[in-house]
């Protein structure tokens, strides 16, 4: 059993067993295996209630009694994942590792997930029992492995994780510290292409200790994450290597608690990894995964497993995890102390925002124009010359292009259009050729005719724009619809919800800093679930969400987090109900990732059985010029493929074209 550090308290889930008798524990395994069939209920009871240590001592006393291998007699008796399961729990560490790495690079293909994985987070002792036990169990160079199956910035990353040579002392120099942040800043955002020793000499080499400063001194110098320089200088699996290695440098339980919610979310479950991070973590730092994806991800990790798996690797696993966060229903204190340093981060960060579209170098508004009118002149329409026109040029030269239409043709340019294409493209196309005010006015008013409402669609629009986007679209529904937005909103919408949407209307939010007294204040109001009554909890809420700056706003989360050991989000959720919620929620994550956000709103658009094309287009044509760059970061970063590959899978024909074109690119 791994041992904690002098004076840290343990933060494994599985602990030595009191008691311990590893020759009766032989006999009961024994017997659980011996003739027709196997009582799988005793096996797992047994083995995942003993240490790794005592797993050893029992493999000993079978073979000594029985003149058999333990392992090799799970593995006839057992199948499937409960086999890979109990078998990589009787593994010591690092032949456990050894096995996943050659798994990980036999046969045709690469598993480089798994290398990631194994080789960002151990520790330089652990790498050199993971070197030792490779060589001893497969009489191999694991280096040389590594480097005959691997290539590139990848393969030398790889190979110097390998060493296992990472400084430990906990003493850092302030000027290597900022010569460090310069060498990296230069070796990437300064640079035409990028130098890629230098990421990995420093990443690969440098203290834990030492490169959290770094990283803090990197977001204070350059108004970004390292992760966003990352994202944009590197590429490929060398990209994803270099972002584990900084994840877990950051906190190896974030690491592994972000890659257990990804293993089983979605469809399917990625057995392999959630077998893999459950067996390694489970004697180091099970507790603390516990914790962060409790914060993180608003449910425990029992009850996603619980929900994910089933019959004996079930309860396996639910063993290896120890015990349901949710149970009480509260965090553990410890997990507030992590939200909040999450929100430090995001309370400090200054994320550039960047779109898809820019505009046209070369433009010729003359030549586009009549462009545009070939292509729909006469029998039949060229889509593509549209879409390749109106997808690459910016919002104010499509305007321009516009005008030039009208001038030389006498004619409407958005008529021609409407006209001649139909269905999702005549939507998206159209879209782009609005000005961002009239669109998003348009949306409004479309989310209110007719029968019903779309609630959504007035929360995407009211709970994310700017004051002077708020400002503009108001401006534009006036002159488009000859009638004032806050009483469209207030007779096509009631109550609180109506209050609330009316108050994000007004655009009146203010732009200052963060107050950190008044912070504690405004936290304090919402914390107070207990008096009054909802109404007027919904109002203390509306008053606080709908008015305040977004820095200020995120510094109140963060003290919210601290006074509860609750997330506001989850606060909301558990308080409020219906559009209300929805509302809050909105401006929550909109406050506390904008481009977050977006993901996952396209993200749901596309999944399941079909698609939200109208909330799918909505997103693509609004944020195509301001952050859909930064969406597409964060859709990958989440969800494990990316946008363009979303679009690919869930669209077709022109529709799937332009939509391909406005994203920009494939991640």
């Amino acid at each position: 059993m791994a041992k904690p550090a002098q004076g840290a308290k343990y933060r494994g889930s599985i602990c030595d067993f009191p008691d311990f008798n590893p020759s009766q524990d032989a006999e009961t395994l024994y017997n659980a295996m011996k003739g027709f069939g196997s009582d799988k209920e005793a096996i797992l009871e047994l083995i995942t209630s003993r240490s790794n240590r005592q797993r050893q001592e029992i493999c000993q006393n079978y073979k000594s009694l029985y003149g058999k291998d333990l392992i090799a007699d799970l593995k006839y008796e057992l199948t499937g994942k409960f086999e890979r399961l109990i078998v990589g729990l009787m593994r010591p560490p690092a032949y456990a590792d050894a096995k996943e790495i050659k798994d990980a690079i036999s046969g045709i293909g690469t598993d480089e997930k798994c290398l990631i994985e194994i080789l960002a987070s151990r520790t330089n002792e652990q790498i050199h029992q993971l070197v030792a036990a490779y060589k001893d169990a497969y009489e191999r160079d694991l280096e040389a492995d590594i480097t005959g199956d691997t290539s590139g910035h990848f393969r030398k990353m790889l190979v110097v994780l390998l060493q296992g040579t990472r400084e430990e002392d906990d003493v850092v120099s302030e000027d290597l510290v900022q010569q460090d942040v310069q060498d990296l800043y230069e070796a990437g955002e300064l640079k035409w292409g990028t130098d890629e020793a230098q990421f990995i000499y420093i990443l690969g080499n440098r203290s834990k200790q030492h490169l959290r400063l770094v990283f803090d001194e990197y977001l204070k110098t350059t108004g970004k994450p390292i992760e966003a320089s990352i994202r944009g200088e590197l590429s490929g699996d060398f990209e994803k290597l270099m972002l584990a290695v900084v994840k877990c440098i950051r906190s190896t339980a974030e690491y592994f608690a972000e890659r257990l919610f990804k293993a089983m979310k979605g469809l399917g479950t990625r057995d392999n990894t959630l077998i893999r991070i459950m067996v390694s973590r489970s004697e180091l730092d099970m507790l603390d995964i516990r914790e962060i994806f409790r914060t993180k991800y608003e449910k425990s990790l029992y009850s996603m497993i619980k929900n994910d798996t089933s019959g004996e690797y079930k309860k396996a696993l639910l063993k290896l995890c120890g015990g349901d966060d949710d149970a009480a229903g509260q965090f553990f204190p410890e997990a507030a102390q992590v939200a909040y340093r999450m929100w430090e981060l995001s309370a400090v960060a200054r994320v550039e925002l960047k779109g898809t579209v820019r505009p046209a170098g070369d433009f010729n508004p003359d030549a586009d124009a009549k462009a545009l009118r070939k292509a729909m002149k006469g029998l039949g329409t060229d889509e593509d010359t549209i879409i390749d026109i109106i997808a690459h040029r910016s919002n104010a030269q499509r305007q321009q292009i516009r005008q030039t239409f009208k001038s030389h043709f006498g004619r409407d340019l958005m008529a021609d259009l409407k006209s001649e294409l139909s269905g999702d493209l005549a939507r998206l196309i159209l879209g782009l050729m609005m000005p961002p005010a009239h669109y998003d006015a348009k949306q409004l008013k479309k989310a209110m005719e007719g029968a019903g409402t779309d609630e959504k669609a007035l929360i995407e629009i009211l709970a994310t724009r700017t004051n002077a986007e708020i400002q503009a679209i108001k401006e534009a529904y006036k002159e488009d619809y000859h009638k004032s937005l806050e009483d469209a909103l207030s007779s096509d919408t009631s109550g609180h919800f109506k209050r609330i949407l009316i108050s994000l209307a007004t655009g009146n939010r203010e732009e200052g800093g963060e107050d950190r007294e008044r912070a504690r204040e405004d936290a304090q109001e919402m914390a107070d679930t207990s008096s009054g009554d909802k109404s007027s909890l919904e109002t203390r809420f509306m008053m606080i969400l709908c008015t305040r700056s977004y820095p200020h706003l995120r510094r109140v989360f963060q003290e919210f987090v601290k006074m509860t050991n609750y997330d506001v989000e989850h606060t909301i959720k558990k308080e409020m109900s219906g559009d209300v919620q929805d509302v809050f929620v909105a401006i929550v994550q909109s406050v506390k990732n904008k481009p977050l956000f977006f993901a996952d709103k396209l993200y749901k658009s596309m999944k399941g059985a079909g698609t939200d094309e109208k909330t799918l287009t909505r997103i693509m044509v609004s944020r195509s010029e301001i952050d859909l760059l930064n969406i597409r970061r964060e859709f990958i970063e989440k969800y494990d493929k990316s946008l363009h590959q979303a679009i690919e899978g869930d669209t077709s024909g022109h529709f799937l074209k332009a939509l391909l074109a406005i994203c920009g690119g494939e991640d």
